[in-house]
């Protein structure tokens, strides 16, 4: 569940760095809990080559937050700041 969090926020901040096929394929088995199997058959593609795309994704999310660390700011700044006053300023985050 906490790899699910953890890749779901990466791709709130840098998913507009992805193709739109890796966007697609992030949303489906991410948000929609599609299987690989359901992505690939509404693909018309195998199985494999879905696995490998969301690999690939996950490697550029972690690649885009090595470099850029946004949600590594924003666990800073949450730790620094009283929960209270970070939940009125989260949403410029």
């Amino acid at each position: 569940m906490d790899e699910l969090v953890y890749y779901n926020e990466l791709f709130d901040y840098y998913g507009e760095l992805l193709t739109t096929k890796q966007k697609d394929y992030f949303k489906f088995y991410y948000f929609d809990n599609l299987s690989l199997s359901e992505i690939a058959e509404e693909n018309k593609i195998s199985r494999n080559a879905v696995s490998k795309t969301l690999k690939e994704v996950k490697e550029k999310l972690d690649s885009y937050e090595s470099i850029l660390k946004l949600y590594s700011n924003k666990n800073k700044i949450k730790e620094i700041i009283s929960s209270e006053e970070f939940n009125k300023i989260e949403e410029y985050l």
